[in-house]
């Protein structure tokens, strides 16, 4: 087994509840965030050409499962379930320090009459605002604070390390966890004894047209011009930045015009960005259904002590109960980026 240890610090609230729904540190979210960017780092590692069913199978070997239906132990005895090769203790298990919340300046939308709160509009979920209310509330006890550090100590065999460093290393440049952390919400940074995680590969980068051919999230999205991938200019603190992020979400969004209300009987382009979407549901994807936004916001810290926020885009074809066309899609997403390379307050980085 391998040994590493480093320290994860919070720059932006992280909404992470326990079995109560109370904010805890706690290993399963960090766990299931190795998981997911291991998945990445193994694509990565085949050049994109996946079978899926034996990546979930090197998977379950891995981190644990009781769900595969081929799995033995070492005397050829079929088990129903296996441990976790990988092991996770954390220095702490406190509860959230933020208890109380401060509203976030207000940014202007244009489809609503009046301000509306960058917090209620990027943490809508784990933030609500009460009937009659002027201002957001934490729906949960509370949430885990900004600034907020521990020390994250992890075990893993010596035959897997390229893969676990290279997921720790995508978690460092663009992991996010918790309640709409795809907003920026729980945005985190890991640093090694050594300064930082030891680097085990690349950012995996692929062409928009190529990552549409899959339908789960497997490499950042690039195109002509590189990485897409966007920075804002540094902000002194988080909700100064969650402010921009917000303002950049909203127009991002609203470039496309609805044409429809409830129960539309197609899917307009703005619906393909994620869904559902207030008042401008789609009859034959129904209430039910969901698809989650692809292009993701992270908080960075500088060398200097400030923050950066980070617009990056990891595209892939939706579930096909969608029916979504590759063209479209493609057209749709073509679109975003373009207004994004557009945005002042934006520039293309390499990662």
């Amino acid at each position: 087994m391998k040994k590493l240890s480093f320290q994860l610090q919070f720059h932006t609230p992280a909404f992470l509840g326990d079995a109560t729904q109370s904010a805890r540190w706690r290993t399963p979210p960090l766990k299931a965030q190795l998981r997911q960017w291991w998945r990445v780092a193994y694509a990565a590692q085949r050049q994109f050409a996946v079978n899926v069913g034996e990546m979930r199978d090197i998977e379950g070997h891995l981190f644990g499962h009781a769900w595969l239906e081929n799995d033995k132990d070492d005397d050829g005895k079929k088990v129903a379930a296996r441990r976790s090769e990988v092991r996770i203790r954390l220095s702490q298990w406190d509860a959230g320090t933020l208890k109380t919340w401060e509203p976030l300046p207000s940014v202007t939308h244009k489809e609503v009459k009046f301000p509306v709160g960058s917090d209620l509009y990027m943490g809508y979920g784990p933030l609500v605002l009460e009937k009659g209310a002027r201002q957001p509330t934490l729906k949960s006890n509370a949430a885990i604070q900004a600034k907020e550090q521990a020390q994250v100590a992890i075990a893993y065999p010596d035959a897997d390390a390229a893969l676990i460093e290279h997921a720790l290393q995508l978690m460092h440049l663009y992991g996010t966890v918790g309640g709409r952390s795809r907003n920026a919400w729980g945005s985190y940074s890991l640093t090694h004894a050594t300064d930082k995680i030891p680097q085990a590969g690349t950012p995996p980068i692929r062409a928009l047209t190529d990552c549409l051919k899959l339908d789960w999230p497997h490499a950042v999205g690039a195109d002509a011009q590189g990485a897409l991938v966007w920075q804002t200019q540094p902000h002194k603190d988080w909700a100064g930045l969650m402010k921009t992020l917000a303002q950049i979400k909203i127009a991002l969004r609203t470039q496309f015009a609805f044409n429809s209300g409830k129960n539309a009987s197609a899917p307009e382009d703005r619906h393909w960005l994620s869904y559902p979407v207030t008042n401008h549901s789609v009859t034959r994807w129904g209430k039910n259904a969901r698809l989650p936004n692809t292009l993701r916001f992270k908080v960075r810290p500088t060398a200097e002590g400030q923050l950066v926020g980070v617009v990056f885009h990891m595209p892939h074809q939706p579930p096909e109960d969608f029916g979504s066309s590759p063209q479209t899609l493609e057209g749709i997403w073509r679109q975003v980026h373009s207004h994004l390379d557009q945005t002042p307050s934006l520039e293309r980085i390499s990662a």
